[in-house]
């Protein structure tokens, strides 16, 4: 299967995309209009800081954590791998035993293609979550930002939160939501930028892929 460039992997936006179960729903509502004698067309956005691709901040998991305008910018762009792991997960998370056998250093920047699809009719509560084993040994590879193309790195009904927790140890940013549905594995370049929100716990982002070697 070959891409062409850029590439989109973040997920459309549309009215009643399927959010994390109790977050705040996507809303478009209209705002000024030309056809009842407004200059311009506007419309007004209402959703959760988490909707569809989207990017945590620290702060999302961690009191004490940076919130999103004090994360440099170059962690969202540069080299990137994706990395197919799908059926690898071993009670619902990826173990860290996927990374064996890849090199020792690897790109920055790690995407995993658990298998799901382009879109979400509905919220997909059976996705596969990322075991904190698998954060530790991204991490001792020089990973700095993990994603997922699921909605969480954690699973539905966690409270603990044990792969949010290993990323806080680590100093590992997240990205999840991601579409990788159509990307084969392999190296690639990535530019990922969150909305510019201050003070933010996480934003929705577009994220793109381009041709290995471009940054």
């Amino acid at each position: 299967m070959s891409l062409s460039f850029p590439h989109d992997v973040s997920r459309a936006l549309t009215p009643g995309h399927p959010n994390w179960p109790g977050d705040a729903p996507l809303v478009v509502q209209p705002g000024l209009r030309i056809a009842g004698g407004d200059s311009v067309n506007t419309g007004i956005l209402s959703t959760s800081t988490h909707t569809g691709t989207h990017v945590d901040a620290p702060w999302h998991y961690d009191d004490a954590g940076a919130r999103l305008e004090a994360i440099p910018l170059d962690v969202w762009v540069g080299p990137c791998r994706v990395l197919d792991v799908r059926g690898r997960a071993e009670d619902g998370l990826i173990p860290g035993s996927v990374l064996e056998g890849l090199p020792q250093q690897l790109p920055a920047r790690l995407l995993l293609h658990t298998g799901q699809p382009a879109h979400w009719a509905q919220f997909p509560r059976d996705f596969v979550a990322l075991a904190p084993a698998l954060i530790h040994a991204a991490a001792a590879r020089g990973v700095r930002l993990i994603g997922t193309d699921s909605p969480s790195v954690d699973p539905l009904e966690s409270k603990a939160l044990d792969a949010h927790g290993a990323c806080r140890d680590t100093g590992v940013l997240i990205l999840e939501g991601l579409n990788l549905s159509a990307v084969p594995g392999g190296d690639y370049g990535l530019v990922c930028l969150p909305l510019p929100l201050s003070g933010a716990d996480g934003a929705p982002a577009r994220a793109i892929l381009l041709p290995a070697g471009t940054l």
